[in-house]
């Protein structure tokens, strides 16, 4: 991850900005006095385990009453998807 050191003066200047590039993915760290005063990252997005993520299936199928099925156009579609995608090329911002 890249990091951009700026004062707080230059920070107020321009903090739409700042946030633009924090959600590229760059960290700001806004200083005073040369010294570190304030962070900005983007917040972690929130994420759900695989066994997180099992135990809901399960409990869902529980209060069905039956095990839900993927629609057969969906899993198709999906495959696809996955069998074609590309690796991600992000690109490096300063």
């Amino acid at each position: 991850m890249a990091t951009i050191r700026i004062s707080e003066a230059d920070a107020a200047r321009d903090f739409a900005g700042l946030i633009a590039r924090v959600r590229l993915g760059v960290e700001i760290v806004i200083e005073n006095d040369a010294a570190p005063a304030v962070v900005l990252r983007a917040a972690e997005p929130a994420r759900r385990s695989i066994s997180e993520s099992i135990a809901i299936a399960e409990a869902r199928t529980r209060e069905l009453g039956y095990k839900p099925v993927m629609d057969a156009g969906f899993a198709a579609d999906l495959e696809e998807i996955i069998r074609n995608r590309k690796p991600r090329n992000s690109p490096a911002w300063d």
